[in-house]
């Protein structure tokens, strides 16, 4: 043990050695703050943070791309439904809050107003994300899923056809 006087709460670096010289002024380094290290986990894999910035288009994740897909789809339908659009809330989620049965999964569903004053809901279109990633082939795809289950969800809150919606050919194609 060493039995060294130290100075009081100085610790061991600041110990004045026989011939008056600190630890300090002995190794100049010691004083320079050591550079932090990549670390690697317990298991001794390398960095668990982020690789890419977050302005680089690949930093987006799975459900902020599809997040934008649903924005292009209602800007699309905006320009010329505005009016009817300007009082109804999209919402993404990831599946539809429905039991397993033999029933098709729905890709979109249309929820009508509730209620009056303070307590209640604005008409809503909420988009589910999962299914139609499950039947999107690419990005293409996924895109026209999108703007199809919005079409159609919308043609059914105004009670029109699709076709009338987008008559550019969009929301009722062939059902499979």
């Amino acid at each position: 043990m060493d039995t060294r006087p130290s100075i009081a709460g100085r610790g061991p670096c600041h110990e004045r050695y026989a011939h008056g010289v600190t630890e300090l002024e002995r190794f100049p380094a010691a004083a320079r703050p050591i550079p932090p290290r990549r670390r690697r986990d317990r298991r001794g894999r390398g960095i668990r943070g982020a690789l890419l910035p977050p302005d680089v288009p690949a930093y987006a994740t799975r459900g902020d791309r599809f997040d934008d897909f649903v924005l292009d789809a209602v800007e699309h339908l905006d320009h010329r439904w505005s009016a009817e659009l300007s009082d109804v809330e999209f919402a993404v989620e990831d599946v539809p809050p429905v039991a397993v049965t033999d029933e098709e999964i729905p890709l979109a569903r249309f929820q009508p107003a509730t209620g009056k004053g303070r307590s209640s809901t604005p008409r809503r279109i909420v988009v589910y994300r999962r299914p139609i990633e499950a039947r999107a082939v690419d990005s293409e795809d996924l895109a026209e899923l999108v703007l199809d289950a919005i079409i159609h969800e919308v043609a059914e809150m105004m009670g029109v056809d699709p076709a009338v919606i987008d008559p550019e050919g969009h929301g009722w194609g062939e059902e499979e």
